[in-house]
């Protein structure tokens, strides 16, 4: 078995990363804290088409040499917007019929594994801060939130490390 070389992986051109049909997904960070997980997530974002990322709050928006070094240029293909309150990003999604979901610990929430994404619908998915989590305020504007189901003690996961795992979830689903 053999490496492939970059040459031999056949990735998009950002031309054609920015005419290609987009995953239905849209993911919105609430005040993310850390550069590098924002870079994290644009470039799990890139990987997977997803539609358009939404920077809220305190989360750093590009150009950022912190968020470069994660995202490795992914800034410049996967659209985004920042929009100083998530509340309002949750609210226009609604109205536009979109599916929005708190990646969660709730009470009542779903677990991933039980998850199926509405057909014909589009997705959004709320990451929250880093040590807070998804603000509450926002979780109930949800209304409904997806769980990552886990086993050991510390019972939450990096947020670059959840968006991974939810995009490719979605991704496998639809």
């Amino acid at each position: 078995m053999r490496k492939l070389k970059n040459e031999e992986l056949k990735r998009k051109t950002v031309v054609d990363f920015k005419e290609a049909i987009k995953t239905p997904l849209i993911l919105i960070l609430d005040n993310i804290r850390s550069l590098n997980n924002i870079g994290s997530v644009f470039r799990s974002a890139d990987a997977f088409l997803v539609e358009k990322i939404y920077l809220c709050g305190i989360t750093a928006i590009p150009p950022h040499r912190d968020i470069h070094k994660t995202a490795l240029g992914a800034t410049d293909n996967v659209s985004w917007e920042y929009v100083e309150n998530t509340l309002e990003v949750v609210k226009k999604l609604q109205e536009e019929d979109a599916s929005v979901w708190a990646i969660e610990q709730t009470e009542n929430a779903t677990l991933l594994n039980s998850f199926k994404p509405k057909p014909k619908t589009k997705h959004a998915f709320v990451l929250g801060n880093e040590v807070r989590g998804v603000s509450q305020e926002v979780v109930s504007a949800c209304g409904q939130a997806l769980e990552i189901p886990q086993y050991g003690t510390k019972h939450s996961l990096n947020i670059s490390v959840a968006t991974g795992i939810i995009v490719w979830d979605y991704f496998t689903k639809i």
